[in-house]
């Protein structure tokens, strides 16, 4: 018997989730350019 638990966490396949996950990589690729230029990221929308 396993001494561990795992939680089968499903992908959130909605098109609210799936517009909510394009936001976060955008705002996660501007945030890295701006720290690799120097200047402090915006967070937020």
């Amino acid at each position: 018997m396993s001494k561990t638990a795992s939680i089968g966490l499903l992908p959130s396949s909605t098109l609210f989730g799936r517009l909510m996950a394009s936001i976060d990589r955008l705002l996660t690729a501007s945030s890295r350019i701006a720290i690799r230029n120097g200047d402090l990221p915006h967070f937020g929308l």
